[in-house]
């Protein structure tokens, strides 16, 4: 009855309608356009909440669909519908954005009405790509996502070389997805249709899955990123402003991921276990090379950049360990990761906001200065080290017990890694704030105000949740991914 009452049409709506109505407001009514922004995208999170009190997690079946058709001569319609893969995303999407615009309120009026556009499109996007259930219209939202992240990089990044990295975002990731194009068009001529409840219960050969699989994984491998296609990341990361590093790290590196999970598993299986041995090493390699990476950089962005390439390498390994325990293992570290490195990045913000560098070796001693930022880091610090009683200590224990379950080595090169997380961790919170201060270098020594700290509160919430009290989450995705195991016929 409930589900009857919501839909995710209404879900998309609450962005557009802040989009168009901020459209009419004049650029000189600055407290009212981010009053507005704030209080529009509030009551998407809220909406999306709503959504998850009425999700049924012993269904694996799609919920909230609605279909209406797009093209009138085609079988192409725009198909909307969620389930345990897909619910979460679209949660943590409407509660990163508010966020984001809370993080340039005091320069508000100096960022203008144009980043607070900026931020909802990219949400109205980013729920689209998460509740699409047709392959040509995910890929249209998939790529329609580079435009706000393109401006908002190339616009409000911090230095010279924004421009440089903004095009680098754009054409690695738009150059992969040429490839999944083409592997959709084939797909459309083979069947008559891109819907994805039609293509889960077709057939294809084992030579056409393996043509297939690596069409969408030339698109889904730069968006994780997987080594080699990795580049694009610390450059994006650096130049880009702090909102923007907090949407890109907690939403847009989870892109690839999900594809993988909602595309590229159930629709050629046995492409995937003929693959899974080649994604295993190139994941291993990933996160052992990207730590070992992360403890040789100088700046505190490019850090915890490459940390999150480890990160989401890890996550892989949990895709393709193809049982119940790697795949909600990966779930939901993607989900610590994206609550975790936004934190963090937001962290890294508020240092630069204050001292306009982001160096390591200007940095030391601000225990002394700043007691409440020095504890807020640590919490998130440790919490990226997977502390147990953290969420990432859950995701991570997770993916090693359905790795080993598939190929031990693996599990074992990949715990192993994960002392060098703690090593670069707990280094980096060593030189920012133990030490003696830099008096000569560091002008600003003032702490957290109130409106930092509640921008903090959220987080410290969401990652304790989810390590003391997992159940609550892998219970919604518990059913949605034995069936995509048991479609597959991985076990």
């Amino acid at each position: 009855m409930l589900q009857e009452l919501f839909c995710l049409s209404g879900l998309l709506l609450c962005p557009v309608v802040g989009i168009v109505t901020l459209l009419f407001i004049p650029n000189s009514r600055i407290r009212l356009i981010r009053v507005l922004g704030l209080s529009c995208s509030l009551l998407t999170f809220l909406y999306s909440l709503v959504l998850w009190v009425c999700f049924d997690p012993s269904t694996s079946k799609f919920q909230f669909v609605e279909s209406f058709r797009w093209l009138p001569y085609s079988n192409i319609s725009l198909s909307l519908g969620l389930d345990g893969l897909s619910l979460f995303f679209v949660i943590l999407t409407t509660f990163l954005i508010p966020i984001c615009i809370l993080v340039g309120w005091s320069g508000m009026r100096n960022l203008g009405k144009e980043y607070i556009l900026a931020f909802l499109i990219c949400e109205f996007l980013l729920i689209a790509v998460f509740s699409i259930l047709d392959l040509l219209l995910f890929y249209v939202f998939f790529e329609s996502v580079l435009i706000p992240m393109f401006i908002i990089i190339g616009v409000w990044g911090s230095r010279q070389r924004k421009i440089k990295a903004a095009y680098q975002f754009f054409l690695y990731t738009l150059l992969g997805s040429v490839f999944m194009l083409l592997g959709l068009l084939f797909l459309f001529l083979e069947t008559g249709t891109t819907d994805l409840q039609i293509l889960l219960t077709t057939e294809f050969s084992e030579r056409r899955q393996i043509l297939l699989w690596l069409s969408f994984f030339a698109s889904f491998a730069v968006k994780v990123p997987m080594v080699p296609l990795h580049i694009w990341l610390p450059e994006a990361h650096v130049e880009a402003p702090t909102a923007g590093s907090v949407i890109l790290a907690g939403i847009l590196l989870k892109l690839g991921s999900y594809g993988f999970l909602r595309f590229s598993i159930p629709l050629f299986p046995e492409a995937t276990l003929f693959f899974t041995p080649f994604l295993y090493t190139l994941s291993a390699i990933a996160i052992i090379y990207t730590s070992l990476t992360t403890l040789r950089q100088v700046d505190l962005k490019k850090i915890i950049a490459y940390s999150s390439v480890a990160h989401m390498n890890l996550v892989t390994i949990g895709i393709f360990s193809l049982n119940i325990q790697g795949i909600g293992g990966s779930l939901l570290l993607m989900l610590s990761h994206g609550l975790v490195s936004s934190a963090l990045f937001l962290c890294v913000g508020l240092l630069y906001d204050r001292h306009k560098t982001r160096l390591l070796r200007y940095y030391g001693g601000l225990v002394s200065t700043m007691p409440t930022f020095s504890v807020i880091f640590l919490f998130f610090s440790l919490a990226n080290m997977a502390l147990p009683g953290t969420s990432s200590f859950v995701g991570e224990i997770l993916i090693l017990v359905g790795a080993f379950q598939r190929k031990s080595l693996v599990a074992t090169v990949s715990a192993s890694a994960m002392v060098l997380g703690a090593a670069y961790s707990l280094w980096l919170y060593n030189r920012v704030v133990s030490g003696n201060l830099k008096p000569d270098f560091l002008h600003k020594f003032s702490d957290l105000n109130s409106r930092e700290v509640f921008i903090f509160l959220p987080f410290l919430v969401g990652v304790i949740w989810m390590g003391v009290h997992p159940k609550v989450f892998l219970d919604c995705m518990d059913t949605t991914v034995s069936n995509l195991v048991q479609h597959g016929k991985f076990d």
